[in-house]
């Protein structure tokens, strides 16, 4: 399955979709409708934007102790 958005409302016999309606289609299906004047494809991770990481407080990972093996 494909999750695309539309761009454009589409109806038929029992369904309504509205612009910016999000709709999971199987995958070739999707594609042919994700022609960018009727849909477009969903991608499921949002792009880091500049503002986006600067809002998000910077962590530090703690580091467990170094462990020093030594051979004679």
């Amino acid at each position: 399955m494909a999750r695309i958005r539309l761009l454009t409302s589409v109806s038929g016999p029992g369904f309504v979709w509205v612009p910016g309606e999000v709709v999971d289609l199987p995958g070739a299906e999707a594609a042919a409708w994700a022609d960018g004047v009727r849909a477009v494809m969903v991608r499921d991770e949002q792009p880091e934007t500049p503002e986006a990481a600067a809002a998000r407080p910077e962590r530090t990972r703690k580091r467990a102790p170094r462990r020093e093996t030594r051979t004679t």
